[in-house]
């Protein structure tokens, strides 16, 4: 097998995030069996479903991810001030998909943002949202270094989210993600050196599916994320199986599609998936960039 470029595995990972967002936007908020009445086995990007998505266009997932993207190659000693800036620009275009958790962060910021996200925690009476999440893969892409990694992925959680097991959970994800950049570990390999003796670990023998629902808490997106990963054997087959589980099978999706793009690169991803997205040459133009900030700060080039 060929040896994947470090801008190609940046790239596959982007695309990743947003084709599994753009696929399981079709489903969300669908019971299992409802995407199985209506849509058999949903395996293209349609769009439409509840937010009636042109084929091919994203929702907060890939959207936020940019949002961090952006602002780690503005700022990257100390993006968190950068990247608000970006989700604030991005709310104000008035989104058709917005968690509930992130919409009272951002509609109450006033200038400190893990002071937003304290007050939100204490208004909804939790904070344990997949959000923070769905959106920390670029922490891994463009640091080179682990505690790098692990420090934005922890710092951009906390803007929004409150509760520590999101930001437990966006650096296990990151941790991941960096044994495939820099380790060049495989991907059921990565998994298991990161989740064993966390929260998580019982994933890692598990023949059943997790007994809980596809939802987005994030203990239990995390859940199926691992899963799916461990047991599907192409990015199609972990992208559409994401998609068709409904419950918040977007973010599923878009999770588990990050880390497979990561794996696969953006070369083993299917054309026919990547053609559909209709930010691609975005997505693109932040993949570049992200790989030169990667080699500028001691990555390995390619």
């Amino acid at each position: 097998m060929e040896m994947l470029s470090m801008h190609d595995r940046i790239k596959g990972g982007l695309f990743g995030v947003a084709i599994g967002d753009a696929l399981g936007g079709t489903t969300e908020f669908m019971t299992r069996a409802e995407v199985k009445r209506v849509h058999g086995y949903l395996t293209d990007i349609a769009g439409g479903g509840v937010w009636q998505l042109a084929p091919g266009e994203v929702t907060d997932d890939t959207m936020m991810t940019l949002g961090v993207a952006e602002g780690i190659l503005a700022a990257p000693d100390d993006p968190a001030m950068a990247i608000g800036e970006r989700f604030l620009a991005w709310y104000r275009t008035q989104p058709k998909d917005v968690g509930n958790i992130i919409r009272r962060v951002l509609s109450q910021y006033e200038g400190n943002w893990f002071e937003a996200a304290l007050l939100a925690d204490l208004d909804l009476g939790q904070s344990a949202g997949n959000g923070s999440l769905m959106r920390c893969l670029p922490a891994a892409l463009a640091y080179p270094r682990l505690s790098d990694v692990e420090r934005v992925s922890r710092m951009q959680s906390r803007m929004t989210h409150y509760d520590g097991r999101c930001d437990e959970a966006c650096v296990l994800y990151n941790r991941i993600a960096h044994r495939l950049l820099i380790g060049g570990a495989g991907l059921r390999e990565a998994i298991r050196a990161e989740i064993a003796g966390s929260a998580y670990a019982g994933e890692l023998d598990a023949t059943a599916e997790p007994n809980c629902e596809p939802s987005g808490f994030v203990v239990h997106t995390f859940r199926w994320v691992v899963h799916l990963l461990l047991t599907s054997a192409t990015f199609e087959e972990v992208v559409q199986r994401a998609a068709n589980l409904g419950g918040d099978s977007d973010t599923i999706a878009a999770i588990a599609g990050g880390l497979a793009g990561v794996h696969c690169g953006y070369a083993g991803i299917p054309e026919r998936y990547r053609s559909r997205i209709l930010l691609r040459e975005k997505l693109a133009d932040v993949s570049d960039r992200l790989a030169m900030l990667h080699e500028e700060r001691g990555g390995v080039g390619g």
